[in-house]
């Protein structure tokens, strides 16, 4: 067969437009190789200056667990790169953190740091790792223990500080002080106080039996509550962080320590409430939990995606049992499915948008309704694309 020189251009476009767009099998892989294309969680900001992010520290979540399951090497780089962005040769985190702000957020990224070591033996990781440790020996607490969210924040624990802060903590401590009971059972308090002082009563408007965003132990915040401080709404994201700390850290928490089963029977006690919460029709979450259907309400997708994860992964690991019909795990497929169907668009590259993520969720301000549905949303936003990550990984082990 014979082809023009016109012809033969074209079949060439078509081949390469056809490899470029290949949809991959896995979600997972579409998602982890989308944001790796367009330079997210790769330890920069906007302004290409070093991030100390969590976001990027829930990515390298990801990707590692990727890397694990594919061996492929460009995930275990993509992880390195962007922890080396922020952290200097000599082990100095540099960028936007600042020790003194005694902030849980940037600490998300010390996982990659103690993933690192334990992979390359650099002696930079466990002195980027310490300084966090430094941080957490620290940091300003309640009366009662908790971690402050932020130095700006006093005497507020917040459902997203847990994930923030505790995973690292724990990880740390197995690593380097396996034995240290008192650690251990820090950690565990850390975990209970939130659960104690944020959960939904019998008595609560809207109750679902699950966790309000945060509370204020000293009462002082216009939002807080007069019996125990909490906030007024139960935000999807910050209990889909939540959910997320509560299954993971099972991995790394001793079994023999009493803290284990606290933390256990917090996790077995919300996975059905979470299932409940979904909506009858769709499967997925609103955005402000406690206000189902209300106007202007929507259903929102980084906390799906994160409640889906948590509830796949602790059906494979053991720590929930589901119910004799299955109705956990079904849950969360028909919630994957809808979330694929709705949230996942194929772009012409062959990367795929994310859609559906709120911005932000803070309680800076009232912690209201009004306020939750004000913020902005937007498309590829890391919290919520690095959470179907996760969530699809649990998907593709069933």
């Amino acid at each position: 067969m014979v082809f023009s020189s016109s012809s033969f251009t074209l079949l060439t476009l078509f081949i390469v437009i056809s490899t470029v767009c290949a949809r991959p099998q896995s979600y997972a892989i579409w998602a982890a190789d989308s944001g790796i294309q367009r330079q997210q969680g790769n330890g920069l900001g906007g302004d290409g200056n070093p991030d100390v992010s969590y976001e990027h520290g829930e990515f390298q979540w990801g990707l590692r667990q990727l890397y694990e399951r594919t061996g492929e090497e460009k995930y275990f780089e993509y992880i390195k790169n962007g922890v080396d962005n922020i952290v200097f040769g000599n082990g100095t985190v540099h960028g936007n953190y600042r020790l003194s702000d005694f902030s849980l957020d940037p600490v998300r990224t010390g996982p990659s740091f103690l993933y690192l070591l334990g992979k390359t033996g650099e002696r930079k990781y466990q002195i980027a790792a310490d300084i966090f440790k430094s941080q957490l020996d620290s940091h300003p607490r309640t009366a009662q223990g908790q971690f402050w969210h932020k130095l700006r924040y006093p005497n507020q624990g917040w459902l997203d500080g847990i994930y923030m802060g505790d995973i690292f903590y724990a990880d740390y401590t197995k690593r380097f002080q396996p034995d240290n009971a008192t650690a251990w059972d820090d950690i565990a308090k850390q975990f209970t106080l939130m659960y104690q002082n944020a959960l939904q009563n019998a008595t609560a408007p809207n109750n679902l039996h699950l966790l309000y965003h945060g509370y204020d132990f000293s009462h002082q915040k216009v939002w807080a509550s007069p019996d125990r401080g909490h906030s007024p709404e139960v935000w999807d994201r910050a209990l889909g962080w939540f959910s997320m700390a509560l299954v993971d850290i099972l991995e790394t928490f001793p079994q023999d320590h009493p803290g284990y089963q606290s933390i256990l029977s917090i996790l077995q006690d919300i996975v059905p409430h979470i299932r409940d919460a979904a909506d009858p029709s769709t499967g997925v979450w609103w955005l402000v939990m406690t206000q189902p259907g209300r106007e202007r309400n929507y259903f929102e997708s980084s906390g799906g995606a994160m409640f889906v994860y948590s509830m796949l992964k602790s059906l494979r690991l053991g720590f929930v049992k589901d119910t004799k019909d299955g109705s956990i795990a079904r849950a969360a497929k028909k919630a994957y499915g809808y979330m694929t169907e709705n949230w996942v668009v194929e772009k012409q590259d062959g990367t795929m948008d994310w859609l559906n993520t709120v911005i932000v969720g803070s309680l800076d301000q009232t912690g209201d309704f009004d306020y939750y549905v004000s913020q902005g949303l937007r498309v590829n936003d890391l919290k919520g694309l690095a959470a179907f990550l996760l969530a699809s990984l649990e998907i593709e082990r069933l």
